[in-house]
């Protein structure tokens, strides 16, 4: 097979990062948590305890160009008018950014990632004024892909002012597979929306990833549609390898490495487990992948990147340090593997 070039990715061997959203109420502690613990691949954190807001829909809803949001009893609904709640989410964010400055006085890494959610799954999340989601009316999603990259480049243009960091954007598809199943439930509840073709879904992902340097999309669904997310360009796919479990799934990470695209592992848990994970422990989902495979195991210091299995909201904060710090012993792993693997 032909091995695709691709742009060469702004992280190295050695490289670990999270997912994005940590556990408290605190955005400077979380902010120097982060940064102290994964010093090479640091991200924005996301708080998602403070509530409207400051959880993923709310937050990336925030960024939306002349598309308000306010909240109903069913969630996220489209508005006329910015109201409190668009403007609590704008604040939040902003109270984000200033303490990422703060935290950063004493450090400035080359790379920092920030998260969003992707359109299908904000267009699976907002509704429309009649209660409908957002997906199933072609021009308000087309308008609603427009108005997230318009204010996805206002976002990242303002954290690279602020940090001077080459920015990498992670866009978070959690509810892609539902979408293309057509299981997501109708207002009634009495049926379900029309599954998305895939075809549909590449083409309106890839409209937004184009449109960014360097951008990660993360799916945590058991058998994340790997092959699909390749095809929008993006250089690189998120997903929490403790849980594949389809040989479909398999072949496409494989098919994924042969092509060079980086690939980032979910490998430590997100929440404390009974027994604390030792470093082999930790790893083996990831050695035995790429033996699986059939793949040297130096790839995974070139075309892996550890993480946590998903975010860490749910986390004792004894846990959060833990396991980043984890993490990043999984990475300088990968990069120099110790002599027992």
């Amino acid at each position: 097979m032909d091995v695709k070039p691709r742009p060469r990715a702004p992280w190295s061997p050695g490289v670990a990062t999270a997912v994005g959203s940590l556990p408290g109420t605190d955005p400077l502690e979380a902010a120097r948590v982060v940064l102290g613990e994964l010093p090479t691949l640091p991200h924005l954190p996301e708080l998602p305890a403070r509530g409207v807001g400051a959880d993923m829909i709310g937050r990336t809803a925030g960024l939306l160009v002349d598309i308000p949001v306010e909240v109903v009893p069913s969630g996220y609904r489209t508005a006329a008018h910015p109201g409190r709640d668009h403007r609590r989410a704008v604040d939040l964010l902003r109270r984000d950014l200033d303490a990422l400055d703060e935290a950063l006085a004493d450090t400035r890494p080359e790379v920092l990632k920030v998260q969003a959610v992707g359109p299908w799954t904000l267009a699976a999340s907002l509704e429309l004024p009649r209660g409908h989601r957002v997906m199933t009316d072609r021009g308000a999603l087309r308008e609603l892909a427009e108005s997230l990259t318009e204010g996805l480049k206002i976002h990242l243009a303002e954290v690279a002012r602020r940090t001077g960091a080459r920015i990498v954007l992670q866009l978070d598809e959690p509810a892609l597979p539902a979408v293309l199943r057509g299981l997501l439930p109708t207002p009634s509840k009495l049926g379900t929306v029309a599954a998305v073709p895939e075809p549909e879904a590449v083409s309106l992902l890839r409209g937004v990833v184009e449109q960014f340097e360097d951008v990660v999309i993360h799916c945590c669904a058991p058998n994340p549609p790997i092959s699909l997310l390749r095809g929008t360009g993006a250089a690189a796919v998120a997903f929490d390898l403790t849980i594949v479990d389809g040989k479909g799934t398999w072949d496409e990470i494989g098919e994924a490495w042969e092509e060079r695209t980086t690939l980032f592992l979910g490998l430590v848990p997100s929440t404390e487990p009974a027994t604390p994970p030792t470093l082999k422990a930790a790893a083996t989902p990831a050695l035995t992948l790429v033996d699986r495979l059939g793949f040297p195991r130096e790839t995974l210091a070139t075309l892996a990147v550890p993480t946590p299995t998903c975010g860490l909201a749910g986390a004792g904060r004894g846990w959060v340090r833990q396991a980043l710090s984890l993490t990043g012993d999984l990475a300088e792993a990968f990069a120099e593997p110790p002599e027992s693997w």
